[in-house]
């Protein structure tokens, strides 16, 4: 095993177990060595990560990213969460330099399993929401018509730059469906097509 921060967290792994009544679960599962993996959140009024436990059947690797990365969450927004660590590169970085190359799904599968909880939860968020404007990114809270006017303003054509201009998109990507759909409407009204590189 590499690097004392991996051994510590798989000698002594943080938050293993199910929190009852979660706010939001991920699954994520590996066909390249059979692992399997669960990870439930509790989300508080604020939308920070008051909870966070994993449950996981695989190797050494495995459980130690699960453990090094609910423990990194807690306490941040659903969207510092999901931003927290962009590619499983980055999460292999901050745990050990000398992280085996036929290890490195073990990292997806722990960053696969957070954002797919985070997405449980912001669908959920979007589902209930009673608000006045339509809520489209939960991790952020940015609403419709912030993206709308961003678009408009700013003659937004993609989600990377709708992104950029509001943070919407930039967490657990769930809505960037919904953020394509308000750029191919908006285009399609204004009788202006889309460049074919700006898929």
């Amino acid at each position: 095993m590499s690097s004392d921060l991996v051994k510590k967290h798989f000698f002594t792994p943080q938050n293993v177990g199910e929190i009852e009544g979660a706010d939001g679960v991920g699954r994520a599962g590996s066909i390249i060595c059979g692992a399997a993996l669960r990870v439930s959140l509790s989300i508080d009024e604020s939308q920070r990560v008051a909870g966070a436990k994993f449950k996981a059947a695989g190797c050494s690797y495995l459980v130690a990213a699960c453990s090094f990365l609910t423990d990194a969450v807690m306490g941040k927004t659903t969207g510092e969460a999901a931003a927290l660590y962009q590619s499983e590169e980055m999460l292999i970085e901050r745990m050990s330099s000398d992280w085996p190359c036929d290890r490195t799904h073990c990292a997806a599968l722990a960053r696969e399993a957070l954002i797919a909880a985070i997405r449980t939860y912001s669908d959920a968020v979007r589902n209930e929401w009673s608000g006045d404007e339509a809520l489209i990114c939960t991790c952020f809270g940015v609403s419709e018509h912030t993206i709308e006017r961003a678009i408009e303003t700013a003659s937004l054509h993609t989600n990377a730059e709708v992104t950029n201009a509001t943070n919407a998109g930039a967490g657990c990507r769930s809505c960037c469906p919904l953020i394509q759909d308000m750029l191919d409407l908006y285009w399609r009204e204004n009788s202006i097509q889309i460049p074919a590189n700006h898929s």
